[in-house]
């Protein structure tokens, strides 16, 4: 029988294998989970392995059309696309089953909260609370002392469910396919709060067992997953604007393993409908959208977008698949906007070339979704980009560097085509919400802009290709993780499913697949100008 040898940072390991499967398959049924972002059919690029020894078939086309000529020479290849015959020897970079758990800023904005009497009612005898956001690249909690209103510690991470694919779709599916598969999920989601609530505890000192409240929001698959109910409904087109019901049978098991009291409330705060999370209708609540008189539009960046227009009556909602694009996923030289990621990028006066600030200072590792929009407006404006997203005739066939200190980062050709599918979701939602409300761009008086992606972006260059609508810089605001901070706030709610019902009624739900004229809108939005939509 032949084997692998697979060689990592913690040693070297002989895997016997049956041919007839992927090497992706192989390592994962032995224990080493390869990171991958489209279920294992080539259109990702991120299961990269190393062949160190061994005869391998020839590339496949999806590796051809992924990885560049020096990849190969190296013996890169995708995991999902070989099928070995006979043994190997490879490198690989597993991927971590448990994410790495970075604190939250501490002078991160809270919510607005109620008075002192009013907080002290809804503790009770309970003297922490936990706020989840459960979001589809990242998983973001923070704890409180609910008596004193006061936020004590908060974690991000990696959701380790990307071990089955950065997006939604290719998770939902992975689920509906295996019974297992779908257990593994929602395990590796509690899980990983579980891992967060026991570093804070570790590193700073509070006991899990005083926690008596947990508010948990999430897009609509991420909460379906994480209570192992109603999943398979996302997959059907007759349920995207219908009520999901995603609460779990019971959560005293799930108290049990994270070890808070096992009487505390766990609330999984209900989706709106479809892909319209609960994510979207706390960040609904904590931007005071709807109490606007009209003419407020918030758009949540993420790997599932999520939209709401508020005309000053109905608040009128979407959901975008934007792709992981904008949590720098995706991309050839892209990366969560994390330490060592370029944010922010400048052209270099009076030199060639650009500028770069990276998050937390030191040589760039990658590129964020921040960084990308940037370098994108700064291509196109330079007519090194056309609007249709094309290099000129004199770039190398490799793409454009960006920063050559410590290495060479190439954006290609690839990377520019999955953002402007990405912005052209965000854009043709955002336009056909307009069109139904009978709103147009002079009565667009605040933008709100969520999400991690959101927090580093450059406005000017975000609206010149047309992935902010144009309106004046004062009513653009940044308002960072939007979905965070109206789950705090749900936090000291005394009913917090009225509260939210009571916003799911001024709501209403569009189908994006079914509005009429959308695929002639996401075309127009393709384009690299813009984003102008009054009639």
């Amino acid at each position: 029988m032949p084997y692998l040898r697979v060689r990592t940072e913690a040693g070297d390991r002989r895997i016997p294998f049956t041919p007839g499967g992927t090497l992706r398959e192989l390592l994962a049924g032995a224990g080493f989970p390869i990171r991958s972002g489209c279920a294992g059919v080539g259109a990702c690029g991120l299961c990269l392995v190393r062949i160190e020894a061994g005869e391998v078939p020839p590339p496949t086309e999806n590796e051809l059309r992924m990885l560049r000529p020096e990849q190969m020479r190296r013996g890169e290849r995708l995991a999902c696309q070989v099928v070995p015959a006979r043994g190997l020897t490879l490198a690989i970079d597993p991927a971590p089953l448990c994410p790495a758990w970075l604190s939250l800023p501490a002078d991160a904005p809270g919510p607005p909260l109620p008075a002192p009497a009013e907080r002290r009612a809804v503790a009770g005898g309970t003297s922490l609370g936990v706020a989840v956001d459960l979001g589809t690249t990242h998983i973001r909690l923070t704890l409180w002392d609910l008596a004193q209103g006061k936020r004590l510690s908060g974690r991000t991470g990696a959701n380790p469910q990307a071990l089955f694919g950065s997006d939604v779709m290719t998770r939902l599916t992975a689920a509906c396919a295996s019974r297992e598969d779908a257990a593994q999920l929602a395990r590796l989601a509690r899980d990983a709060i579980g891992a967060a609530l026991s570093d804070i505890a570790a590193r700073e000192g509070c006991r899990l067992a005083e926690i008596g409240r947990v508010a948990i929001v999430g897009n609509s698959a991420m909460l379906a997953l994480l209570a192992q109910r109603n999943y398979d409904l996302l997959l059907k087109p007759a349920y995207w604007t219908r009520a999901i019901d995603c609460r779990p049978e019971g959560t005293a098991s799930w108290c049990s393993a994270w070890g808070i009291d096992p009487r505390a409330a766990v609330e999984l705060l209900q989706p709106l409908a479809g892909f319209v999370g609960s994510d979207l209708l706390a960040g609904v609540l904590a931007t005071r959208l709807t109490g606007e008189p009209g003419g407020a539009l918030l758009i949540d960046f993420g790997t599932n977008s999520e939209i709401a227009l508020w005309d000053g009556a109905t608040l009128w909602v979407t959901s975008a698949a934007g792709g992981p694009a904008f949590e720098g996923c995706g991309i050839s030289c892209g990366m969560p906007a994390e330490p060592g990621a370029i944010y922010r990028i400048e052209a270099q006066r009076p030199a060639p070339g650009f500028r770069c600030e990276v998050i937390g200072g030191g040589r760039a590792q990658g590129i964020c979704g921040s960084g990308l929009v940037d370098i994108i407006a700064l291509l196109r404006s330079a007519g090194v980009l056309n609007g249709a997203g094309s290099f000129s005739a004199e770039v190398d066939s490799r793409g454009v560097a960006i920063q050559e200190q410590g290495g060479l980062l190439l954006l290609n050709g690839r990377d520019i085509d999955g953002f402007q599918r990405a912005k052209a979701a965000i854009g043709a939602g955002t336009r056909c919400l307009m069109q139904l409300s009978g709103l147009h761009l002079g009565q667009l008086k605040r933008v709100c802009v969520c999400g991690a992606f959101g927090r580093f972006l450059h406005v000017p260059n975000a609206q010149s290709i047309g992935l902010l609508p144009e309106v004046p810089a004062e009513g653009v605001e940044l308002c960072g993780n939007s979905a965070l901070a109206g789950c705090e706030l749900l936090l000291f709610s005394r009913d917090i499913s009225g509260t939210l019902a009571a916003l799911a009624g001024r709501a209403r739900t569009i189908n994006l697949a079914q509005a009429p004229g959308f695929e002639e809108l996401f075309v127009e939005s393709l384009y690299l100008r813009p984003l102008r939509m009054d009639p």
